[in-house]
C-alpha cells in the first residue's frame, strides 16, 4: 500500500537546484536539473522520441510517459486488494487449508518485499526503464501462469513470480519519474499523479475483483493484468526516455539471499503455528532459521563497502523510528485485509460482489487519506498526520474485534459495524507520506532514494508478516472470528502510535 508516498517522496529528490549533476542515490537514480541525456545510456534511446524540441509534442510526450509509468504502478497496487476477494473462490475450485490461502498472499508479498532493493540497484547499473519492461514481462508471464494453475502450489509458485516482477516497478518507476521531470514543480505534480493511480488501483481491487470473480471467475483477476501489461510497455518503449546509468554499482548477493532466507522463515513460521499450533517444534525451527539469517544479514551488511542495506542511516532516531512506524503500518493493514475478506465469505456468507462493495469504503478512505496527509504534512509537518492515523486505525480496528463470529442475529449490525470499524481503519493512509517525508528528511539529499527504497521494503515485509500472523488467528478457534486478530491488529498501531510519538519530531 504505498500509493500514498508520493507525496511524502516529493520533498526530497525534488528540492534541488536546477544545473546541478546527476548521480544515483541508493536505490533510485535522481537526475538533478535540466542537463543533456547521459552519454553512458544505451544507443538504442535514441528511439525515444520523447525528448522533441517542439514544446506541444514535449508536453504530449511527456504526459504519455508519465501515464505509461503510472499504469505500471497502478496494476500492482491493483494486485494487492483483487485477490483477497478472491481466495475463497479459489478455493472451492483447487483446494488448500487457510495456510495456503495465506501463502497464495504472502509469495507476492514476500518476492516484492525481498527483491525490491536489488531490483532498485539493478536499475543503477543497467537502466531503470530496461528493468521496468522486464519486471512487467515478468509480472505478466506471472499472471497467465496463475490463471492457468491447476492446483494451489502452481498458483503459490506463479505468484512468486508476480512478486518478482512487481519488486521492479515500484523503485523503477519512481527513478522514471524523478528523471523524466527534472523540474521540481513538475515533478512534484507527476509524483501525485504516480500516488494517485496506486491509490485507485488499491480503491478498485476489491470491487473489480468482486466483479469479475462473480461474472468470469477468479482466473480472470490475473488475466486482467495481461493487456495493461502489454500497453505499458509499448508506451514505455515509445515515449519513456532511459535513465542515466552507474556501472558501479555491485549487487549484494549475500545481502539479498539472507535477507530472503529471514523473511521466508519468519512468514513459515508464523503461518505453520497457525495450523500446528504456536507451541509446536516446526514453527520454533522455522522462527529460529528466520532469526538467525536476520542476525546474519546485519553481520554482513555491517561488513560490506557497498551494502544493500546502509544501516548507518539507522543512527537517525526519525528514521529508524519511522521505518518501525511502516512495518507495524503494513503488517496490520494487509493482515486485516485477509481477514477482512475470509470473514465477511466465509462466515457472513456474503456473495463476492457484495464482499468488495463492503470493503469499497475502506479502499476509497485509503486514498483520500493518502492524498490529504501531503496537505496536512507541507502544512503542520509530518507528526500529526502519522499520529492521527495511528490513532483512528487503532480504534477502526477494536471497533472490527467486536464483530466477532458468526451470528444469526444481528446480522446487519454486525455488517454495518464491519463497516464503519475498515473506513476508520483505512484512515490510516493519513501516516503514510507524512512517514516518508520523515525517512527521506531524515536520510536527506545525498540518501533520499535509498531511504524511500528502505521503508517501502520494510513496509512490504511488514505486509508479509501480517498476512501470516493475523491470517493464523483467524481461524484458531473452532469458527472463523475476528476478535483476536483485530485485537491483535488494534494492539499493533497503539505500539506504532507510542513509537511515532517517541521518535518522530513536530518537524521533519
Amino acid at each position: 500500500m504505498s500509493a500514498g508516498d508520493a507525496k511524502g517522496m516529493s520533498p526530497g529528490p525534488a528540492g534541488t537546484r536546477i544545473g546541478s549533476a546527476s548521480r544515483p542515490e541508493g536505490g533510485i537514480t535522481v537526475t538533478r536539473g535540466t542537463q543533456p541525456r547521459s552519454t553512458t545510456e544505451p544507443a538504442a534511446s535514441g528511439r525515444d522520441h520523447a525528448q522533441s524540441t517542439e514544446p506541444g509534442n514535449t508536453t504530449r510526450n511527456s504526459a504519455i510517459a508519465l501515464l505509461s509509468v503510472c499504469l505500471g504502478f497502478f496494476v500492482i497496487q491493483l494486485d494487492v486488494t483483487i485477490v483477497n476477494v478472491a481466495l475463497p473462490a479459489i478455493q472451492r475450485e483447487i483446494g488448500g487449508s487457510l495456510a495456503g490461502l495465506q501463502w497464495v498472499i504472502d509469495a507476492y508479498t514476500l518476492a516484492l518485499a525481498s527483491i525490491m532493493l536489488t531490483a532498485g540497484s539493478t536499475a543503477d547499473r543497467i537502466g531503470a526503464k530496461k528493468v521496468f519492461v522486464l519486471g512487467l514481462t515478468a509480472f505478466a508471464v506471472g499472471s497467465v501462469a496463475c490463471a492457468a494453475a491447476p492446483s494451489l502450489g502452481v498458483l503459490i509458485a506463479a505468484r512468486a513470480v508476480q512478486g518478482l516482477g512487481a519488486s521492479a516497478l515500484l523503485p523503477c518507476s519512481l527513478a522514471l519519474l524523478v528523471h523524466q521531470f527534472p523540474d521540481p514543480r513538475a515533478r512534484a505534480g507527476a509524483l501525485g499523479v504516480w500516488g494517485g493511480m496506486g491509490s485507485l488501483g488499491v480503491a478498485l481491487g476489491p470491487v473489480f475483483g468482486g466483479a469479475l470473480v462473480a461474472t468470469a471467475g477468479w482466473r480472470s483477476i490475473f488475466l486482467v493484468n495481461v493487456p495493461i501489461c502489454a500497453l505499458t510497455v509499448f508506451l514505455l518503449l515509445r515515449h519513456v526516455t532511459e535513465s542515466p546509468l552507474n556501472p558501479q554499482r555491485r549487487p549484494d548477493l549475500p545481502g539479498l539471499l539472507l535477507g530472503v532466507l529471514s523473511l521466508a522463515g519468519l512468514t513459515a513460521g508464523f503461518i505453520t503455528a497457525g495450523q500446528r499450533g504456536w507451541l509446536s517444534p516446526v514453527p520454533a525451527a522455522l522462527f529460529a532459521v528466520g532469526l538467525i539469517a536476520g542476525w546474519l544479514f546485519v553481520r554482513a551488511e555491517r561488513r560490506r563497502t557497498s551494502p544493500m542495506l546502509p544501516l548507518g542511516l539507522f543512527r537517525s532516531r526519525s528514521l529508524s523510528g519511522a521505518t518501525g512506524v511502516g512495518v507495524i503500518f503494513n503488517l496490520v493493514l494487509y493482515g486485516s485485509l485477509l481477514c477482512l475478506s475470509l470473514f465477511l465469505q466465509q462466515a457472513r456468507h456474503q456473495s463476492v460482489l457484495a464482499t468488495g462493495l463492503l470493503l469499497l469504503p475502506m479502499s476509497l478512505v485509503v486514498g483520500i487519506g493518502s492524498l490529504t496527509s501531503g496537505r496536512l504534512t507541507a502544512r503542520f509537518g509530518p507528526r500529526p498526520p502519522i499520529l492521527a492515523g495511528l490513532t483512528l486505525a487503532a480504534v477502526g480496528a477494536a471497533v472490527l474485534a467486536t464483530a466477532g463470529t458468526a451470528g444469526t442475529a444481528g446480522t446487519t449490525t454486525s455488517l454495518a459495524v464491519i463497516v464503519g470499524g475498515s473506513v476508520l481503519l483505512g484512515l490510516v493512509s493519513l501516516a503514510m507520506p507524512a512517514m516518508t517525508a520523515v525517512v527521506v528528511g531524515a536520510a536527506g539529499p545525498e540518501h533520499a532514494g535509498v531511504a524511500g527504497g528502505i521503508l517501502n521494503a520494510a513496509r512490504q515485509s511488514g505486509g508479509a508478516l501480517g498476512v501470516a500472523l493475523l491470517g493464523s488467528l483467524l481461524g484458531s478457534g473452532r469458527a472463523l472470528s475476528l476478535h483476536v486478530p483485530l485485537a491483535v491488529a488494534a494492539g499493533g498501531y497503539l505500539v506504532a502510535l507510542a513509537l511515532a510519538w517517541i521518535t518522530i519530531r513536530s518537524r521533519s
